[in-house]
């Protein structure tokens, strides 16, 4: 049961994260209308959508993956709607008619009995665009869930995530619902706010479609909840077994190859490996590449290969057309694993986005690193490897 009160620490923590920045226009566009029949139904979408796609993320397939593309862009389709008919209320029967009055419609039902239903439905067009930061509580809760697949034990952990997560944005909510009542108050003030929620949540579907929402928060280094996640794991969570010092899994078991034929550890004898398992969507994994690319073009030529095992927390990451975009996008030009079917994942007994193991030329592991920083040990220990490798090489010469 301890692992069910983590989980719901885990989502509570979310309101602290970056992650969370890109959907707030779209929770915060019904403030100061009825908690009971807009925020709560708005949280209750996104939380059932989030634990049902995250569920079935782990039971893959083409089909899967289509379905969560094009219901995120059914949803920012939804939530373009929405945001023109805050901007454009009048208009949107006459100007833009039928596309903003669909979302003209959808606004005008916060004063409707259908209202809930509405509100429910922008709450899964919500769940669809939010992607959560993937630390260590929200790794291990789907690392089970990538390893047993989708199950009714871990639907129920992905559930009570999500439902940690909607409490603290109901909080959220309710109190940014008192500041709206007070600010409307104000001669046009409820008119300049709403037109204000409508730019925001337009700007938003904007970011997010073009990919500009993870660029941007991966800049955001002081919002991280990484520490006290870690904390919570060790006075909560039961201990994980974790592979026998130095042995080093298999690299079998990729969907697909990136920057690379496909490359297994008996041919990398000789070499310095740094496994590095991430997915393109996940801030701190994004933020660990500048120090990746860099020791890719400092000691590569050393003998060092960095394998980027992409590792996807959501349906929509296991696209091949999304993750080579962002591979080409982030300049990344060492090997990328696309490991849809958690193969290498499951091998290296993995928890965690971002996670680093270095192996020896041995095929050993020599060290590993869970999160972000360390990077400076983590490039000394490249070092000493490398070292340790030429040593043995110029010896047996």
């Amino acid at each position: 049961m301890l692992i069910f009160l983590l989980a719901y620490l885990g989502g509570l923590l979310t309101i602290f994260s970056p992650c969370v920045l890109p959907v707030l226009p779209f929770i915060f566009a019904r403030s100061g209308q009825s908690f009971r029949s807009n925020g709560l139904p708005i949280l209750l979408g996104m939380a059932a959508t989030f634990t049902v796609l995250a569920s079935l993320a782990a039971v893959g397939g083409a089909w899967l993956v289509a379905v969560n593309q094009y219901g995120r862009y059914a949803a920012m389709g939804l939530l373009l709607l929405l945001g023109l008919a805050l901007i454009f209320p009048v208009l949107s029967d006459h100007l833009m008619r039928p596309f903003v009055a669909l979302g003209g419609r959808l606004q005008q039902r916060a004063d409707a009995q259908s209202s809930f239903k509405g509100s429910l439905l922008l709450g899964v067009a919500v769940g669809f665009l939010w992607a959560p930061c993937a630390g260590p509580i929200l790794g291990l809760v789907l690392a089970g869930a990538a390893l047993q697949g989708a199950n009714l034990y871990s639907a129920l952990l992905l559930l009570v995530f999500a439902a940690g997560a909607a409490t603290s944005l109901a909080l959220a909510l309710l109190a940014g619902g008192r500041v709206f009542a007070l600010m409307k108050r104000g001669l046009g003030a409820e008119e300049r706010l709403r037109r204000g929620l409508g730019v925001l949540v337009v700007v938003g579907v904007i970011i997010i479609a073009l990919g500009w929402d993870t660029k941007f928060l991966s800049q955001f280094t002081f919002l991280s909840t990484a520490k006290t996640e870690q904390k919570l794991i060790a006075q909560l969570a039961q201990p994980v077994a974790q592979n026998a010092p130095g042995s080093a899994p298999s690299l079998q078991g990729a969907t697909q190859w990136l920057n690379s034929p496909a490359l297994d550890l008996p041919a990398l004898r000789g070499k310095v490996v740094l496994a590095d398992f991430w997915t393109y969507s996940c801030i701190n994994c994004l933020r660990t590449l500048p120090y990746l690319k860099a020791w890719d073009e400092k000691y590569r030529a050393q003998g060092l290969v960095i394998i980027g095992v992409h590792a996807p927390e959501l349906a929509f990451e296991k696209d091949a057309h999304n993750v080579e975009q962002a591979v080409r996008d982030l300049g990344i030009s060492y090997p990328v694993a696309m490991d849809n079917d958690y193969a290498i994942w499951n091998a290296y007994k993995n928890e965690y986005w971002p996670a680093h193991y270095l192996i020896d030329a041995q095929g050993r592991i020599r060290g590993k690193h869970f999160g972000e920083g360390n990077y400076r040990e983590t490039e000394q220990m490249i070092v000493a490897l490398l070292k340790e490798t030429k040593d043995r090489r110029l010896k047996a010469e």
